[in-house]
């Protein structure tokens, strides 16, 4: 498998009697079942489920690769950058919708090997968790999986608390969203918010609390626990999505008028 479409080939030694670990083994049967050229993608999704699923899986992990295929991606880019360089296309505004905010809590957001065995049952649940957004799909989402598999675990329920901040970070114009036990970082898609007055709001609402330092909101916060730190940034993706749900509308009544 190899990263053109010229085909690659490795070989793997082993030290003789030596046992391998249990994820090794797991990556070598991956590995002899992929036999395409481009499944190096869906070997890296596979091994990202065998190592734990990080943050979320979305466009920052995926994007359209999966869902065109490797060598139509490839010619959609080389096309993309084509109309680019005639002048064509903007550069800075290509899919400008098309981006997905990263969330940074440490906290534990993956669906257990022990809740779902089967690893492409596992990857198909991540890659339909990652387009849900709204409250009423994730609960139709949750309702889904305790029928299935039983009483959802704690990293399931936290996976889909993340998703939904994910989602009110997208709403709110959040691109990046890193929180600790000391606070959140927040910075905004193209270092943009849509309602600049309403940023003023809240942050003056803070008390004190928060401040704009090298393009980033900084929010002081004490969240000694995971819990505190999923609520608190959940609060905080909430509010700025207000705000911009408030600029919109104060726009639309302005044109109306």
């Amino acid at each position: 498998m190899g990263r053109s479409k010229t085909r690659a080939y490795a070989y793997l030694t082993t030290k003789p009697r030596t046992k391998l670990t249990t994820s090794a083994e797991k990556r070598l049967r991956v590995l002899g079942s992929l036999d395409t050229l481009g499944a190096g993608f869906t070997l890296a999704s596979q091994d990202l489920d065998i190592r734990g699923a990080g943050n979320l899986l979305g466009e920052e992990q995926s994007g359209q690769m999966r869902d065109v295929g490797y060598e139509l991606y490839q010619s959609m880019l080389e096309d993309a950058i084509a109309k680019i360089r005639s002048g064509e296309m903007d550069g800075l505004s290509v899919n400008d919708d098309q981006w997905a905010p990263q969330i940074n809590l440490g906290v534990p957001v993956l669906i257990p090997e022990d809740y779902v065995p089967d690893l492409d049952v596992r990857l198909g649940l991540y890659r339909r968790l990652s387009s849900l957004s709204t409250k009423v799909e994730l609960e139709g989402f949750a309702a889904e999986l305790i029928d299935r598999f039983g009483t959802l675990p704690r990293e399931v329920n936290t996976l889909m608390l993340i998703v939904r901040i994910k989602g009110m970070c997208k709403k709110a114009g959040i691109s990046k969203l890193d929180g600790g036990p000391k606070g959140a970082t927040l910075q905004f898609h193209n270092d943009k918010f849509a309602s600049p007055q309403g940023l003023v709001e809240f942050i003056e609402n803070q008390r004190g609390l928060a401040k704009v330092k090298d393009n980033k909101i900084v929010v002081r916060r004490d969240w000694a626990k995971d819990n505190d730190k999923i609520k608190g940034a959940f609060a905080i993706a909430r509010d700025l999505a207000e705000k911009v749900v408030a600029e919109k509308k104060r726009k639309k009544a302005a044109a109306a008028s």
